[in-house]
């Protein structure tokens, strides 16, 4: 309660600052028409990558610890990440699952190799979270399994191997050494992907080379479960093209990776302490999905006009500079208010685009990235992307419906954006919900609609664009409730500059 008073305390004098400039005015027009299918609660997936401390310290301490925890896995974090409702896991990786021999993560803890990961940090893989144990996380969080299968450096008899020793309930030799590895009933693994950035780090593959042997391994895969394409992560509108031409009978979806930073690979912009054109930048960048996501849906709509396949978005997020002192290769990075903006208008992205997209998975988890958690010995820390996960719930399973915004745009040095963006649906109670996102840091906006009633949820801003969360300060950034309207005039919503806001309309 403290903590909600403090937030609500610090949110009232910023919506009190802001009200002293002058407001930007937005319309919003909302019909109750469908704008396309439901909201799948995966849209809201994660992902947890053997890299840094994201595994080994982030997630998982070991049954030995000191730390509280559940046969290894740390109570505190999976209780967090359990209130998100978080619905699909993708692991173990990553260019991590592209030298991954599942066989080393299988059998007696003590006797399992010792392997060098070469793609984080050149540091010692142990082994000791392996399949066992990463099925035991996915129910202890109740979420599905979307496991990443190696088909750059594995055979094809191997990887249907895996699939076998995991989902068989038969009396065969795999299922028999699961058994003895302490695992008697066969585990539900939804979703399997075929390889993972195959131009990449998953093999350097032409797409033509990537499609044949892509139809090869899915052939072993003996077992009901969702085919992914490892799909574009580059702009590469031909290897696009070319899987869905010569492997769409053979996938169930294709992938999409795409991340945002405010500089360039060379430089990636800082976490913290930037100026308000990087601001700008980022979240232009997080924009720019919108374009790629529709470059991708037109060839998949002409191979397959009945949009049977899916698009995954299963790596997406902000990628900076890795925090001064640490392991550059953990890709370690702080969270701020920024990040939730980042959050919030990606989503608002995969609410317009629900006819192929049924899939995303920030990237990542724990201490990796874009996270919705930060560990450090017994310490814990939610961080602002967390928040925007926790205030967008109310999206899950809705229905996007047919709205029209019009707000002025706002310029920092050469980058140009709309003032606010918008997400709007009719969730399975029948309610109306809207999200909305202030991307000026500097001025409010005045948001008229033409909805009637007074709405209730909750809003996450702060003074300064790259406010967070610490250790020492865990709480200096946290969402605030938000409150407005009367039943008997159209509702108006103030927002305060660089905020999310999520309302449910009550009439």
């Amino acid at each position: 309660m403290k903590n909600l008073l403090q937030a609500t305390t610090i949110a009232l004098s910023l919506c009190t600052a802001a009200l002293a400039a002058e407001p930007v005015d937005v319309r919003l027009t909302v019909t109750q028409e469908a704008a396309g299918p439901r909201i799948e609660p995966e849209v809201y997936g994660h992902f947890a990558e053997h890299l840094g401390t994201g595994i080994y310290g982030g997630l998982w301490v070991g049954p030995e610890s000191k730390i509280p925890n559940t046969r290894g896995w740390r109570n505190d974090v999976v209780g967090a990440l359990r209130k998100l409702q978080v619905p699909v896991v993708r692991w173990p990786g990553g260019c991590f699952a592209d030298d991954y021999d599942w066989r080393d993560g299988i059998g007696a803890p003590a006797k399992r190799p010792a392997r060098l990961n070469k793609i984080w940090g050149n540091v010692i893989e142990p082994n000791r979270v392996g399949t066992h144990e990463f099925m035991d996380l996915v129910e202890q969080l109740g979420a599905e399994a979307y496991i990443a299968g190696n088909m750059g450096s594995m055979t094809p008899r191997s990887m249907g191997q895996w699939l076998e020793y995991m989902t068989s309930d038969s009396k065969s030799s795999l299922a028999e050494e699961r058994r003895r590895n302490g695992r008697d009933k066969p585990w539900k693994v939804k979703y399997f992907g075929i390889g993972n950035e195959s131009w990449g780090c998953g093999g350097s593959m032409r797409p033509e080379f990537q499609a044949d042997l892509h139809n090869q391994y899915e052939t072993f895969l003996h077992a009901p479960v969702v085919r992914v394409a490892s799909g574009d992560g580059q702009a590469n509108d031909h290897l696009v093209e070319v899987l869905m031409e010569r492997s769409g009978s053979h996938l169930d979806a294709l992938t999409l990776h795409y991340y945002t930073l405010p500089g360039d690979w060379t430089k990636h912009g800082s976490a913290t302490g930037f100026d308000a054109q990087e601001w700008a930048k980022t979240l232009k960048g997080a924009i720019g999905i919108e374009g790629r996501i529709d470059a991708v849906t037109r060839i998949m709509d002409k191979h397959d006009p009945a949009r049977r396949v899916a698009l995954y978005v299963d790596e997406w997020g902000t990628w900076y500079d890795a925090e001064p002192g640490t392991n550059p290769g953990f890709l370690q990075q702080q969270n701020s208010l920024r990040d939730a903006l980042v959050a919030a208008l990606s989503f608002n992205v995969f609410h317009r685009h629900t006819e192929r997209v049924k899939m995303t998975n920030i990237a990542q988890m724990v201490n990796v990235l874009q996270a919705m958690v930060l560990a450090d010995g017994p310490r814990m820390v939610l961080t602002p992307t967390y928040h925007a996960f926790d205030l967008y719930k109310p999206f899950r399973g809705a229905v996007p419906v047919k709205a029209t915004l019009r707000a002025p745009n706002w310029r920092t040095g050469d980058v140009e954006l709309p003032a606010v963006d918008a997400s709007v649906a009719r969730a399975t109670d029948g309610s109306t919900v809207l999200a909305l996102v202030n991307l000026d840091p500097q001025r409010p906006a005045r948001v008229q609609t033409n909805l009637t009633g007074a709405v209730r949820g909750r809003m996450l801003t702060a003074a300064a664009m790259d406010a967070h969360n610490t250790f020492a300060q865990p709480n200096a950034l946290m969402p605030a409730p938000f409150t407005a309207g009367a039943a008997a005039s159209p509702l108006t919503l103030e927002l305060p500059p660089k905020s999310v806001v999520v309302v449910t309309v009550m009439q």
